[in-house]
């Protein structure tokens, strides 16, 4: 092995600040490291010689007065962009000249802002300046400035340009620009500069391609993602193993579960799949709900990777249709080992045993959360209720109802349904609706802070599914110009049950809480 380490140089270093007056914006991104694909050598690992002390505090307090006086001339300048009307052009006439970093910081400024349509103006005058600031690398760095932001007829504009001046485009400004065009769904454009590049004898890489392939799967042109690859082949540039993952990612987004099985098995060979593409193809069989493949990769998923909130959901949502409850409670056991036992832990522990009505293990659960000191919220309230409901287990229900101010639980739109239900089969929840009227409840908005999980596992009830009916019954207009409340929707539901001739049970009537 050589002495020497060789690393990707070629990297933007930039700064972290905010203006006192522009806090929603970052107008300095991070330092960004692209894909390697050039290299330098660094000279020596070994560490030099010491300075003399005097002489290393000295250059230190110099640095340190060096980057004050910057930040606070960047500060000021970035101030006057900020105001209303401000040119840049007159600032930059008004300075005579803006060192490299600010006028970076101003080109990014201008694209947080929405006003990279004077990019490129800023950009000539501030080169004008200096003619040693025409040259490739300024070039790269405003044209992928511009295809970011879908500016392409700029774009191309700063392409002939720089040609004008004897430079030569490199591989990253082509891949700018047909990454550009593809991704706006543009790819005879795209593929026109592909071809132009290796006209000139610019032969692209992988990188090039992936692009390509990724705005192909943006547009589910699958088909046009097996051309890609034919090309790659043909040009002399197989895919890497960045290009397989993100093949596996384009397939499990689009569904194409055979052209994705089948890059699976290319990469099991190669021993190049990513976590993330894993997750990928365990997101792709829980939508299709093949659950033998889904529990195949979740098993290999779940011993590395931390899957997101809504993978999981997703998982869920396959078990809870299965009617394969008791999965609920591993799965919140398995995230619980990698997130704690947060909202979401609870909440599938709790439907595995209230769906299946089985009160011992939601006692055990509720014992769990109680010795964690876990919070109440309502998701967690109507999850019991719901399992008290179907047990019509009156007494529970009616002390859990009455416990809600107490576990400072504010009831939605789903309690409510879960009391009208319990109601239409004999529950007395007069109590209940007194007890919320003079809260002040009945007059809010309606809110539905339930986890969607619960109204999966016990389906919506014949309160939400009549409240949606007689909303969706009304004009538009009706809709939108109401405040609902909760007292709103209940008079509405009482008023459409009244009038169904096989509707016999007894509602209470809102006219008495009033």
């Amino acid at each position: 092995m050589e002495s020497a380490v060789t690393l990707n140089l070629d990297c933007k270093i930039t700064f972290r600040w905010q203006s006192s007056s522009y806090n929603n914006i970052n107008v300095f991104s991070g330092t960004q490291f692209p894909k390697a694909t050039r290299y330098c050598c660094l000279s020596s690992l070994r560490p030099s010689p010491p300075a003399p002390h005097s002489s290393s505090s000295k250059t230190h307090t110099t640095l340190l007065v060096e980057t004050y006086h910057h930040h606070r001339s960047l500060k000021a300048l970035l101030e006057r962009l900020e105001k209303e009307d401000s040119c840049p052009l007159q600032i930059l006439r008004d300075d005579g000249d803006w060192t490299k970093e600010n006028f970076w910081a101003v080109i990014r400024f201008l694209r947080h802002a929405s006003r990279s349509n004077e990019i490129l103006q800023v950009f000539h005058m501030w080169k004008n300046i200096e003619k040693s600031r025409i040259n490739e690398l300024n070039y790269e760095k405003i044209i992928g400035f511009l295809g970011e932001e879908g500016m392409m007829e700029e774009a191309v504009e700063a392409l002939l340009e720089m040609e004008d001046y004897g430079l030569q485009p490199s591989l990253e400004i082509y891949n700018s620009i047909i990454h550009a065009y593809a991704g706006n769904g543009k790819f005879d454009d795209a593929l026109f500069f592909l071809n132009e590049m290796k006209e000139i004898g610019l032969a692209p890489e992988t990188d090039t391609f992936d692009g390509l392939i990724e705005a192909y799967g943006k547009y589910k042109m699958y088909d046009e993602i097996g051309t890609c690859l034919k090309t790659m082949e043909l040009d002399g540039c197989p895919p890497d193993h960045f290009t397989y993952n993100l093949l596996i990612h384009e397939f499990s987004r689009g569904g194409l579960l055979q052209r994705m099985e089948q890059v699976y098995q290319i990469m099991l060979t190669k021993q190049i799949l990513q976590p993330s593409s894993l997750v990928a193809m365990l997101e792709a069989y829980a939508n299709f709900g093949i659950l033998d493949k889904m529990e195949k990769v979740y098993r290999k998923v779940v011993k590395s990777t931390t899957l997101k909130e809504d993978t999981i959901r997703k998982l869920a949502n396959v078990y809870i249709k299965n009617y394969m409850f008791a999965r609920l409670d591993d799965l919140g056991i398995d995230l619980s080992s990698r997130t704690g036992r947060n909202d979401l832990v609870w909440c599938l522990r709790l439907l595995s045993h209230a769906c299946i009505l089985s009160r011992k293990g939601m006692d055990s659960v509720i014992q769990e959360r109680d010795e964690a000191e876990a919070s109440w919220n309502v998701t967690i309230a109507n999850i019991i209720l719901l399992a008290y409901m179907k047990m019509k287990d009156f007494k529970h229900l009616r002390n859990l109802l009455s416990q809600l101010p107490s576990h400072q639980v504010r009831p939605d739109i789903t309690t409510i349904g879960i009391l009208f239900d319990a109601i239409k089969i004999g529950f007395d929840g007069a109590e209940a609706l007194e007890t919320w009227r003079r809260m002040g409840l009945l007059y809010r908005a309606v809110e539905m802070n339930t986890d969607p999980l619960v109204l999966i596992a016990f389906g919506k009830g014949h309160f939400l599914r009549d409240c949606e009916e007689v909303y969706t019954s009304l004009e538009p207009k009706a809709r939108e110009e109401k405040r609902w409340t909760y007292h709103h929707l209940i008079d509405l539901v009482i008023k459409h049950r009244a009038k169904q001739p096989q509707c016999k049970t007894v509602q209470p009537s809102l006219d008495k809480l009033d």
